[in-house]
């Protein structure tokens, strides 16, 4: 019990502290910046001229950078096993395949992709789905061929 009123009176005067610190800096005045002569910086040091100024590339590689929403038309991953999805075990409409899927996540709907090239659409799985299942983009490829080709398809 003591300890509990030992904590809070600590943490008042923590709050009290605060509030009295930040009180004293809104009243300190902004600082002036120093009268610069032609020619110097804020400080009075000469300031470098045009010319000399390097040009430093802050950026990352390209091969590090991330693609923007713009550049992606969608992401793909494998799916080796059987699709299950709210207990049933999904099927090609056209072939009977039930394993080793490609699944397509395109402009909020998710298409699955048997190994005979046939797509369907599934309406029950969305990009939410995708994202929960799906790891991080590891590959980027220009044209949906060279990702199939890719993932073995």
């Amino acid at each position: 019990m003591f300890e509990r009123i030992r904590d809070d009176r600590e943490w008042r005067e923590t709050q009290s502290a605060g509030r009295d610190m930040l009180e004293w800096a809104q009243r300190q005045p902004s600082p002036e910046p120093r009268a610069a002569r032609p020619g110097t910086g804020p400080s009075g040091v000469p300031a470098p001229s045009p010319e000399v100024v390097a040009v430093v590339d802050d950026f990352l590689p390209p091969d590090l950078l991330s693609a923007s929403q713009g550049e992606v038309t969608g992401m793909m991953m494998p799916w080796p096993g059987p699709l299950v999805v709210e207990g049933e075990i999904r099927e090609c409409p056209q072939c009977g395949a039930y394993r080793d899927w490609v699944i397509l996540a395109m402009r909020d709907a998710v298409w699955r992709r048997c190994r005979e090239g046939h797509e369907t659409h599934d309406p029950t799985l969305d990009t939410a789905w995708f994202n929960r299942h799906s790891g991080p983009m590891e590959h980027r490829h220009a044209t949906l061929g060279e990702g199939l080709r890719h993932l073995g398809h």
